[in-house]
């Protein structure tokens, strides 16, 4: 479905952007991945994907805090004759703390890469897409983009700004063929999210399994993680011809959390 296209995943050298990533090769997509990591790590997943669905698979380590690198990163996919058809903005940042002890220079990076980032390679993005009348972005926001928590000021203020930024750019867009959507996932069992049960339960003194229920009960009434690969099949098919007509919607993927 989507061979010939180019598919540039921020924050895709593990986890969501990963699964996101080898989601769009699947269907054909060539991917540029993007994100931090070890360089043989990278490369070993970078071959993988290659290997497994026969695309073409670079990687650029641009990073996204930094406008300029947004921009020459950009500068260098055309000069390679390409264009990014579909941008997935999931590369994001977290800290937790309340509003009057936040470091400042955490809200200024959380905000920068949470959102800013968003802001400018969709800025980037656009022109091309809109020259050839065909293009996706798929914002990973959050859960967190619809309700809050407390202690995190930063990253929620930011998710909820991506969801706006997204109808903005669907409203501009509503007459191309280009589509501006968010995923709002809830909790997705991550290594940094395994890291949080297993201190839980040693904290508490219980078994794993149990902080693991206790974690998902706060927040998600299914009491079921979601899955990488689900949010994978999501921005797929807000990549498929289905999709068309689905402009600046923002899908939950949280087992219930925001329905309550």
């Amino acid at each position: 479905m989507l061979k010939n296209r180019l598919a540039l995943v921020t924050g895709s050298t593990s986890g969501i952007g990963l699964a996101i990533a080898r989601a769009l090769a699947a269907e054909g997509a060539d991917i540029i991945l993007n994100g931090f990591g070890k360089d043989e790590d990278i490369e070993r997943e970078r071959a993988r994907i290659a290997a497994e669905f026969k695309v073409d698979v670079r990687y650029d380590g641009a990073d996204l805090m930094d406008v300029d690198a947004i921009e020459r990163m950009f500068a260098r996919i055309a000069d390679s004759g390409r264009q990014v058809d579909i941008l997935v903005n999931n590369a994001g940042i977290q800290h937790t703390a309340n509003v009057e002890d936040f470091p400042r220079e955490r809200w200024d990076a959380i905000i920068a890469l949470n959102l800013s980032a968003v802001f400018h390679t969709a800025r980037c993005a656009l022109p091309a897409m809109k020259r050839a009348n065909w293009g996706r972005i798929v914002n990973i926001a959050s859960a967190h983009g619809k309700v809050a928590s407390v202690q995190k000021s930063a990253y929620v203020a930011a998710k909820h700004a991506v969801v706006g930024l997204t109808k903005v750019i669907a409203l501009e867009t509503a007459r191309t063929g280009v589509t501006c959507n968010a995923i709002c996932p809830g909790w997705v069992l991550t290594g940094l999210v395994q890291k949080q049960i297993d201190a839980r339960a040693e904290r508490e003194g219980i078994s794993e399994e149990q902080a693991r229920i206790d974690l998902l009960s706060e927040k998600q009434p299914s009491i079921e993680f979601v899955t990488t690969e689900q949010i994978g099949a999501m921005a797929v098919y807000l990549c498929s011809p289905g999709a068309d007509q689905i402009r600046g919607a923002a899908f939950s993927i949280d087992g219930g959390w925001t329905a309550q």
